[in-house]
């Protein structure tokens, strides 16, 4: 039995493929005007790091050179130790981590339970005073740090560790928005059932709430970190002595004038390298619970 196809069909076919062709260049074509954009982004970011990382190797005259040179012919390994005979760059080191470590548990403590209040407790006027409380974040810093000055130095907290640690570990409007928003995407059953097991308020944060939340503290960690490790406002005006001094603030002792080694570039570079590198290896190490937690934190405001 012989079957025909309509000549219309078989005009049809070509016009398909072609179509086909076309919606699929379409689409290569967008896909590769993303990664140009994203490609060109990143070398943006990457390229002055690299010029960082590489100037820090280099010897002062290298560094000075024009036309600039990328690479050193030499590497001058020494100069990140000379970052330590410098300045007392330890004790900025160390300062710094015991304030970043205190701000961050601070911050999981009281915004955590903030957060567990504002999104599974009920009481008169909690969406009122939530919405008050986040009317805080609209505020600059600059407009506070001078009341905030008063008050430290009425506390006799001036050029102390306490003007670095206690008021960043009493919580933000930011960590409380950021941990409420992902705990109200947890099912509201699971307080239901722990209470007709008897279980409290406290017992459910702590045992329930808590444990499901850790992608979302990872991210308020990384955020709380990164905060903390790059202040250079704060410790401007709270302190003054060598001995509580935070990475930031001791860097600007580098291109602050003084001696030779101050000024010296590359240890600069060298300097910087150093502050950086806890960063970066933090984030490589949680960005899997980084990006997991901004990403279900916006789930739950329904």
């Amino acid at each position: 039995m012989r079957v025909e196809i309509a000549p219309e069909k078989v005009l049809a076919r070509p016009q398909e493929a072609t179509r086909k062709k076309r919606i699929l260049a379409k689409h290569i074509g967008q896909k590769a005007v993303i990664y140009i954009l994203l490609i060109v982004v990143t070398l943006a970011v990457l390229i002055p790091l690299l010029w960082m990382l590489t100037t820090s190797l280099k010897t002062e005259v290298e560094a000075s050179r024009f036309p600039p040179t990328w690479f050193p012919a030499v590497p001058q390994w020494h100069d990140f130790s000379d970052v330590f005979t410098a300045v007392p760059f330890l004790t900025y080191f160390l300062n710094t981590v015991f304030y970043t470590a205190a701000v961050t548990v601070g911050q999981f403590v009281c915004c955590s339970l903030a957060a567990f209040a504002f999104a599974r407790l009920r009481f008169p006027g909690r969406n009122v005073l939530f919405i008050v409380y986040l009317t805080t974040m609209l505020i600059p810093v600059a407009v506070t740090i001078v009341p905030s000055f008063i008050e430290m130095k009425a506390f006799g907290w001036l050029d102390t560790i306490w003007a670095m640690t206690i008021p960043g570990m009493l919580g933000s409007a930011f960590g409380t928005f950021l941990l409420r928003q992902y705990m109200l995407a947890i099912p509201k059953e699971l307080d239901d059932a722990a209470m007709l097991d008897g279980a409290g308020p406290l017992y459910i944060y702590w045992k329930i709430i808590l444990p499901l939340c850790k992608p979302a503290l990872t991210a308020l960690g990384i955020f709380t970190i990164l905060a903390v490790w790059n202040d250079f406002l704060w410790p401007l005006v709270m302190l003054q002595s060598d001995s509580v001094t935070t990475l930031t603030l001791g860097l600007a002792n580098f291109t602050a004038g003084g001696s030779e080694t101050f000024v010296s570039t590359p240890i600069s570079m060298a300097a910087s390298t150093l502050t950086l590198a806890p960063l970066v290896l933090i984030f490589f190490l949680a960005q899997r619970y980084f990006i997991k937690g901004i990403a279900l934190s916006g789930m739950g405001g329904r």
